[in-house]
């Protein structure tokens, strides 16, 4: 396991933004997690783990510690399909942390397995997915979580999806300092081409609808009860504002993105406007989505 110093995070995140991690490293296996982790104990460093970067803020300023990438190959995938001889387990797929949600959607669509269609699209992996309990089109990870696998004060333990604690864009790892090594998927058996076809209608929707040619960390804001908050952004006057290079975009008002030339700085400000505003305006305060990491002050 090799360690890098001063490392760019704007290489590590979908906004293309963030300053250098003190110290870096990608790891394969748990082992390998174990080992970063008791290393940045030992040595008195605060750590942060990090998986596609797809729902992350990091400051200009960087992060004075250690940054542990789920990598490449912590990515295994094993599908469980329905009618094995003898088979015990039902149908599903077990994915590791660092697998990413398009490539289990694909795997399972491949195995003419249903149930990962919502996911097919969220550009991030399986283990921030679970962590936050992620969404789209009326899905979320616990509709299909069957166990997860975490480490839990450097013990490996299997929680089930119950145990999860799942809530809207919430889980026991918002509790606890747990890092989900991988987990158990429940799918049911279907039409390869039906499969084919929804997520292609919405892979269709998406690009329709969101700014999908810029870098962003999908939707900027959770959901308010009774709202949506890009209607909300929108009514709010704000299609369009721009601070910086960071830009609220017309296409969705719920996409904050960079236009190119943004720094978080940048990014950090236009969610605090957009958040005054929308308050000052409706009396709703919007929450982000987007994890954010270091110094913003």
């Amino acid at each position: 396991m090799k360690y890098r110093e001063d490392e760019p995070m704007k290489l590590h995140t979908t906004f293309r933004t963030g300053g250098p991690a003190k110290r870096f490293c990608s790891i394969s296996s748990t082992e390998e997690l174990m080992e970063a982790m008791q290393t940045a104990e030992q040595e008195g460093n605060p750590f942060f783990i990090i998986g596609n970067g797809s729902n992350l803020l990091v400051s200009d300023r960087g992060i004075d510690g250690t940054v542990i990438e789920i990598g490449e190959d912590f990515r295994d995938i094993r599908v469980i399909p329905a009618g094995d001889p003898g088979q015990v387990e039902r149908p599903g797929i077990y994915a590791e942390a660092g697998a990413l949600l398009s490539a289990i959607a694909g795997a399972a669509r491949d195995a003419g397995l249903n149930g990962m269609v919502f996911a097919s699209g969220i550009p991030g992996t399986l283990g921030g997915a679970i962590s936050m309990n992620a969404g789209a089109y009326g899905g979320e990870m616990r509709d299909i979580v069957e166990y997860v696998d975490v480490l839990r004060n450097g013990k490996r333990m299997r929680l089930s999806g119950e145990e999860m604690r799942f809530g809207y864009r919430y889980s026991i790892c918002h509790e606890e300092p747990l890092v989900v090594l991988g987990a158990k998927l429940l799918l049911d058996p279907g039409d390869r081409e039906e499969i084919s076809n929804a997520m292609q209608e919405l892979g269709r929707r998406r690009r329709e609808k969101q700014p999908l040619e810029y870098p962003s960390a999908g939707s900027t804001f959770k959901r308010p009860e009774g709202y949506f908050a890009g209607k909300l952004i929108q009514d709010a006057g704000l299609a369009g504002y721009r601070i910086g290079g960071a830009e609220v975009s017309s296409k969705h008002c719920g996409f904050v993105i960079n236009r190119g030339d943004a720094t978080s700085d940048d990014i950090y400000r236009l969610i605090l406007h957009i958040i005054r505003t929308v308050d000052d305006k409706f009396h709703v305060r919007l929450e982000p989505e987007v994890r954010m990491l270091g110094d913003f002050e």
